[in-house]
């Protein structure tokens, strides 16, 4: 291999010059696509009339602004396609047969040609400046991926360039979570196409009037499609942090963690710079910056798949296998049935909160498949990071990755094809709203509360908690496509309770988690101040349970049935308080899940017998 190597790496002048004429090229292509991106948003991709390549039939502008800008921006264009086919002649003269970098610049003369291509059609469809057919929105979509393939090959080719050893498959994990990296920022940058089209056209006044457009189910569908944009945004900044900090410690070659860390780094201006641009209303310029800053994160995360591939290592913590086939019941055990039960149920009743009434069985199939099985990759990515945990504690120590009866290897496949299937069935079955919200709710668990703060912190439930609240908002969203105050009601239900919930069982298995070394809160501050915290987020819980009657989102019946539940987890707590035992902690625990239940049984009827 190492003779192979040497045989695809020349040496001398002429490939340092190639390597600079690379980097050259790729950041010029950038800049012609930034330059595309300002005719259109400046609303000049009509300037030349229907007319391709000409411009009203001549090669010169025809006097105005914005036939100056797209003629000048076609031959920016034409410019690019001589760029790389210069660049690829002279790597096929400077570099040996067989050199990746030869084979990525041939696709990126493929992806200029069709990059052309697409520009071509838009002109001569009129789907350009104010056009809202569509039409425009699926080939803005697709001229959008054409446009990171071009880039991302160029960024391969400046890549084989400095370093020739073959990009190889990678195994499972690191190419399961690159490959959904992949896509979330190809999602991201779909989304952001259309929501930039939406600016275009539909120019909010002030922040508070675009918000109220977004959220209109009477708005033309580019202004409500443009509210998903920072939703999905977050959400795969969020990702993208998991991914970097898995593959980090899979692929730990120095290199692979330098450019993880560019890529943390532009995601994370990124975001400061989307909401700058919410909260100013998306200016020219700063939409030109943000287009710019969009092609370098897939640039970074380019590199940084094409530095993982070469520099993994196997998987460590692998654990040895048990001797005995994995069966159903074990992948089955993964998910925690027992633990997603009481969520599935929550979602359910949501469902028909939202509709007011009886919704369609096929919906009701595809939300609660479809959200069991993102749970259950939650928990089931849950234990492959927590094996550790898992191991040291008598309640967990038998989950078949601490057995080895499913490795965690096993266990990432398993996850991976669950969120795989849930999206599909919650995208297609009900609406992609559902499906980002059950995703997020995935993140949430892995990376808040798992990764960043069961390990750190006794807060841990508070903040990671929020996980186990997004199951009302999916059911909710499954049956409206939005997301009422109503819906954020149920949310804030749930997220003060689950303290209530947890810490009672945490009270239960105080020395299985300080063996463990978690620290919950009986283990950090004492039996006092949990029972103090759960009483105290009892009453939290209470108090946002009658809000909903006083906005008029529920009747009489919620409102009876409510407060004889707060009465009765009240007391329970009350109790606790003051005798701070295990069988009191027992009670509360078992009494959460009752109140839960209760509740949300409460809420479904209440809407769906007496809809307001």
């Amino acid at each position: 291999m190492a003779a192979r190597t040497s045989n695809l790496q020349p040496q001398g002048s002429a490939c340092v010059g190639l390597g600079r004429w690379t980097v050259a090229l790729l950041i010029y292509c950038v800049a012609v696509i930034v330059f595309g991106g300002f005719v259109s948003s400046s609303l000049s991709g009509d300037g030349c009339g229907m007319h391709w390549p000409s411009c009203h039939g001549s090669l010169l502008p025809d006097g105005t602004l914005k036939s100056a800008i797209e003629i000048s921006h076609r031959y920016s264009s034409a410019l690019l396609l001589f760029f790389v086919l210069g660049v690829l002649y002279a790597a096929r003269t400077v570099l040996p047969k067989g050199h990746a970098a030869r084979k990525w610049l041939a696709w990126a003369v493929a992806f200029c040609i069709t990059e052309a291509l697409v520009g071509a059609v838009l002109v001569k469809t009129g789907w350009v400046a104010k056009d809202t057919s569509s039409g425009r929105v699926g080939l803005s979509m697709f001229h959008l991926l054409n446009t990171f393939c071009l880039i991302g090959f160029l960024a391969l080719a400046v890549d084989a360039v400095r370093d020739p050893r073959p990009v190889a498959r990678g195994s499972s994990p690191t190419r399961w979570a690159l490959i959904a990296g992949a896509l979330a920022l190809l999602a991201l940058g779909a989304t952001g196409a259309v929501a930039s089209l939406g600016d275009q056209i539909f120019p909010a006044s002030s922040l508070a009037a675009g918000l109220r457009d977004d959220l209109n189910p009477a708005s033309h569908f580019l202004v409500r499609l443009r509210g998903i944009h920072p939703f999905v945004a977050v959400s795969g900044a969020l990702y993208v942090l998991a991914m970097v900090g898995l593959v980090g410690k899979w692929c730990p070659e120095p290199v692979t963690r330098r450019r993880g860390l560019w890529l943390l780094g532009l995601v994370g201006l990124q975001i400061v710079l989307g909401v700058v641009n919410l909260a100013l209303l998306a200016p020219l310029p700063l939409q030109s910056a943000h287009l710019l800053l969009t092609d370098a994160i897939w640039i970074a995360f380019v590199l940084f798949a094409a530095s993982a591939y070469r520099a993994e290592v196997p998987v460590p913590g692998e654990a040895e296998p048990s001797g005995h086939p994995a069966t159903v019941r074990d992948y089955v055990a993964l998910t925690k049935p027992r633990v997603i039960s009481l969520l599935l149920f929550t979602t359910f009743a949501a469902m028909f909160v939202g509709k007011q009434g009886s919704p369609s069985w096929g919906l009701i199939v595809a939300v609660m498949i479809g959200g069991y099985l993102m749970a259950g990759a939650a928990n089931t990515i849950n234990m492959i990071l927590e094996r550790d945990l898992d191991d040291a504690m008598g309640r967990t120590s038998t989950r078949p990755t601490v057995t080895g009866r499913v490795s965690p290897r096993s266990a990432a496949w398993f996850a991976t094809y669950s969120v795989a299937v849930s999206l599909g069935l919650l995208g297609f079955g009900a609406n992609w709203l559902t499906a980002g919200l059950a995703f997020a709710g995935l993140l949430c668990y892995v990376l808040v509360y798992t990764i960043w703060l069961k390990r750190r912190s006794w807060s841990n439930i508070v903040i990671g908690g929020a996980a186990g609240a997004f199951p009302p908002l999916v059911g909710y969203a499954a049956v409206t496509g939005q997301l009422s105050p109503l819906a954020w009601y149920l949310f804030s239900v749930i997220f003060l309770w689950t303290p209530v919930h947890f810490w009672a069982l945490a009270l239960l298995l105080r020395d299985d988690y300080a063996r463990a070394g978690v620290p919950m809160l009986p283990v950090v501050k004492g039996e006092h101040a949990t029972v103090v915290q759960i009483a105290f987020y009892c009453v939290l819980t209470s108090v946002v349970s009658i809000l909903p009657f006083l906005q008029r989102e529920v009747g009489w019946f919620y409102l009876a049935t409510t407060a004889v539940l707060n009465l009765w987890l009240l007391a329970g707590c009350v109790r606790l308080l003051l005798k701070p035992e295990k069988p009191q902690a027992r009670f509360v625990f078992k009494a959460s899940m009752v109140y839960l239940a209760l509740f949300f049984i409460a809420v479904a009827v209440d809407r769906t017998a007496w809809p307001l």
